[in-house]
């Protein structure tokens, strides 16, 4: 079985490790991008996939935590304030 590291030092089960993983599913996407430009360039890709998978992410996590922010930071290894302007940045708050 895979395992995720939790920043204890201790490993907690992978949800994912009987699905396709993450990383797996965001190697597919960006070879989909690729194609997709067929060619052209690019600029700001970073930027762009952030954009595109941050608030999705921060949404399942604020959902996962019934919205308590102080949870949901730890849940993400974030301090509470970076998640509060991350959240503001995307109209989650």
């Amino acid at each position: 079985m895979k395992y995720a590291q939790t920043g204890t030092g201790s490993p907690a089960k992978d949800p994912t490790s009987k699905q396709q993983s993450l990383q797996q599913s965001v190697t597919e996407a960006m070879q989909r991008y690729f194609s997709d430009l067929d060619g052209q360039a690019t600029h700001d890709l970073y930027d762009i996939v952030m954009a595109e998978v941050e608030p999705p992410l921060l949404k399942a996590v604020m959902a996962y935590t019934r919205q308590n922010q102080s949870r949901a930071a730890e849940t993400l290894g974030l301090n509470r304030g970076t998640l509060r302007k991350k959240l503001k940045q995307y109209d989650l708050l």
